[in-house]
């Protein structure tokens, strides 16, 4: 297979417009030879028939090449554009010079010069125009009324003179409409993916810039913890031996609570390996949702949080920190409605899933916060990056967060793609 450059997909997509550009000029100029035969007489019109000719032949030659074996060099693409335009200089030398109606059709090679070749080629091309149609005036092959119209024959050559200008304007407009406007459109479309793609870049950056934060404390936390672990030990020897029994619960919890904070510790570990090696797993929708059921439960034993897991045989490829994400927003309406929360899910038609998460809290403020997840806002209860990274997660693994606020609450929608071959997407990411 042969790889091409961006530069020669470009051409690729820019040879139908040159091609549509050199086939109107020559079926003009034709149509033009055909209506100005019974009213002119060209002194040189067999070789003005043949240069028509000829530019429609190597139009399509030109299209064939850059369609076929695109040039590395838009030197390629410069050099024909001035071919365009010596070759339309000659047929206008043929057909009566400057005084001919169509000499505007020289505009034509020039305004795609400025489109797809550099500024410099452009003003090359554009002082080769003026010097072709300086030429013109210099030079040119006279022509003469048709004899068999008599007297009528200079009005007639007026009015066609005038209708040929006509019809060059409209041609002109015409192909600069279809061509400068579709590249131009084209163009805007590039800008909006390339500005896409920068917000994507700078968020990504924060996002790496909190996962290093993150691991470095990870890193520090291990010490303490161990420390701590011991110390508890050492202190649980003095409590048998002291007989006391509240300080053995209390050394319990305190046991408890520092084993849950190593797993979660090695859980952060675990999320960030199979992060980087964009590992995934492929889960059926009601598996994951009781997996995540169990994940609250431990985090929240006393939560209110009514679950409808869905018995749909549907499945969703997932990882740890999609985990981490619905949990972070399980965390956030929690604190917002410790009284009632809601996780349900939606299938939609095109291939998607709806994780759905409401609560009961005062809102969330969309009009301060934008989209939800899109930055990084203040926090009264945390450090304000959990929706933030929510987001991110969601987004990575082709799914949209989406929010809903009103005065009874706020409605948090995760809109993930389902698994459409989960035999061979396993541990792939969609």
């Amino acid at each position: 297979m042969e790889w091409l450059t961006h530069s020669q997909t470009g051409f690729q997509q820019a040879a139908r417009y040159l091609l549509g550009m050199r086939l109107a000029i020559a079926t003009i100029q034709l149509v033009a030879l055909a209506v100005a035969e019974t009213v002119v007489a060209f002194p040189h019109q067999v070789p003005a028939l043949l240069f028509c000719m000829l530019y429609a032949v190597l139009a399509t030659l030109g299209w064939l090449w850059f369609t076929r074996r695109p040039p590395v060099s838009v030197t390629t693409v410069s050099a024909g554009l001035a071919l365009d335009l010596v070759l339309i200089g000659a047929w206008l030398l043929l057909t009566g010079g400057y005084t001919n109606p169509l000499t505007s059709l020289l505009l034509l090679p020039i305004a795609m010069s400025i489109i797809l070749v550099p500024l410099k080629q452009g003003i090359v091309l554009t002082v080769l125009g003026i010097a072709v149609y300086t030429m013109l005036v210099a030079w040119h092959s006279p022509v003469s009324d048709n004899a068999s119209h008599g007297a009528h024959s200079p009005g007639l050559l007026a009015e066609l003179h005038l209708f040929g200008m006509w019809i060059t304007f409209v041609l002109t407009a015409v192909i600069l409409l279809l061509v400068v406007g579709t590249l131009a459109q084209r163009m805007r479309q590039q800008q909006a993916l390339l500005s896409h793609i920068r917000e994507s870049r700078l968020r990504d950056e924060q996002i790496i810039a909190l996962g290093l934060s993150a691991a470095a404390v990870a890193h520090r936390l291990g010490t303490p913890l161990n420390t701590m672990a011991l110390l508890v030990d050492e202190m649980r020897s003095s409590a048998e031996k002291a007989d006391s029994g509240e300080l053995e619960q209390d050394l319990d919890t305190m046991e408890q609570q520092l084993a849950l904070c190593s797993g979660h510790l090695q859980q952060l570990t675990a999320a960030a390996v199979q992060a980087k090696t964009a590992q995934l797993e492929t889960l059926d929708l009601e598996s994951w949702l009781r997996r995540l059921r169990e994940s609250a439960t431990l985090l929240w034993p006393a939560g209110a949080i009514e679950w409808t897991i869905a018995s749909d045989s549907v499945k969703v490829a997932v990882d740890a920190t999609l985990d981490q994400a619905i949990l972070n927003l399980l965390a956030n309406a929690l604190t917002a409605s410790p009284a009632w929360v809601g996780v349900s899910t939606r299938i939609l038609g095109s291939g998607k899933v709806e994780l759905i998460v409401e609560d009961h809290g005062d809102g969330l403020d969309l009009a301060r916060e934008g989209t939800p997840g899109e930055t990084i806002v203040t926090s009264e209860n945390g450090l304000g990056v959990g929706l933030f990274l929510s987001n991110a997660t969601i987004q990575r693994l082709g799914g949209i967060l989406k929010a809903r606020s009103s005065s009874q609450g706020t409605t948090m929608i995760i809109e993930l793609p389902l698994q459409q071959n989960p035999t061979s997407a396993s541990g792939e990411q969609p």
